[in-house]
């Protein structure tokens, strides 16, 4: 494989793993101000323009109107509210739209001028599948609470919602490590690789019940810390694991623990690795994430009813997300091929 030929290619698949993630952290913000439902249709191409004149405002928060998230929480919604809400979904979309000609125009272009060989066709094509899939799973998302009596999505598609995003952000990151990293630079170490696995199927459920805190409002159920309402185990007979807003809440607190202990142990096992390796140097980087993620995920929590809420959640997402990415580029840099 030419590394040093695959550069632009990389280069461009990276740009696309950070639009991934505005798009995600701009869908966590149009999921906290409440305003996922505020464009009641899906319109690949005429909804990229917004209402352009009164008129057309009117309209569409007539739509709004007919569902129930405005009948039961909303009613109180000025123009300039609905306004406000209409915004942040619009954006969520037309981001959407903007990382769609982002990633074909050059794909277009590096098919022309032969940057993208054969061996990369097939996973281009994935690639774009699972751009397709997340499109779809969002729309499915939307009309759980559209003609429904529910004022808020489904909590269950939201979380499918994020964790498509997420595997599409995933993909697209190891596909760029995978043509331009060098195969001398990773390593055959079956310890961390086995370890990093685990670490990223516990953090993949922790991420679901995050989304699950963020679709059901989990944390208004108990906003204390360290205690749940006065409680180290509440009640959680009612409703299960899925749909028990103190049952939620109390998984998500616990898996944080576990991830937190479990790192710790990961970072001692990475300081034991050669002191020339990529592993050795971003040794610190999981432990020193998950510690700002813990403390954001606890200030989050308890100032639940303050306006600060919204950025102290987006910024616990994104640090969500940057562990995410940390765990995989350490799972790639320990899975070498043994030939």
């Amino acid at each position: 494989m030419d590394i040093k030929k695959n550069k632009p290619v990389a280069i461009w698949l990276f740009i696309g793993a950070g639009m991934i993630i505005i798009q995600i952290l701009l869908g966590g913000i149009t999921r906290l101000t409440g305003s996922g439902l505020s464009i009641t249709e899906w319109q690949p191409i005429l909804g990229a323009l917004p209402p352009m004149n009164e008129r057309d405002w009117n309209e569409a928060f007539e739509k709004y109107k007919q569902i129930a998230q405005y009948k039961y929480i909303h009613n109180y919604f000025t123009l300039e509210d609905f306004k406000f809400i209409y915004f942040w979904e619009w954006l969520h979309r037309n981001w959407a739209r903007f990382m769609g000609v982002v990633f074909i125009i050059p794909f277009i272009y590096f098919i022309f001028k032969k940057r993208i060989d054969r061996s990369m066709l097939w996973p281009m094509v994935v690639l774009f599948l699972l751009g397709a899939l997340q499109g779809l799973v969002g729309w499915i998302m939307v009309a759980s609470g559209i003609g429904t009596d529910r004022v808020y999505v489904s909590h269950i598609r939201l979380a499918a919602h994020f964790i498509a995003a997420l595997l599409l952000l995933v993909y697209v990151v190891w596909f760029a490590l995978k043509i331009s990293v060098p195969e001398y630079k990773k390593e055959f170490i079956p310890s961390v690789r086995n370890f990093t696995w685990i670490l990223l199927f516990i953090l993949t459920i922790q991420l679901v019940y995050g989304a699950f805190m963020a679709g059901t409002h989990a944390a208004k159920a108990a906003i204390t810390w360290p205690s749940i309402n006065g409680k180290i185990i509440p009640n959680m007979e009612e409703g299960g694991i899925f749909h028990n807003l103190l049952a939620i809440q109390f998984i998500h607190r616990g898996l944080a623990y576990l991830i937190t202990i479990l790192i710790i142990f990961y970072t001692i096992q990475l300081y034991r690795q050669s002191r020339g390796s990529f592993l050795y140097k971003m040794r610190n980087w999981p432990l020193i994430i998950t510690l700002i993620q813990v403390a954001l995920g606890i200030f989050t929590l308890v100032k639940y009813l303050t306006p600060a809420k919204l950025w102290l959640a987006i910024v616990h997402q994104f640090t969500g997300m940057l562990l995410l990415l940390c765990l995989v580029i350490a799972y790639f840099y320990s899975a070498k091929i043994r030939r």
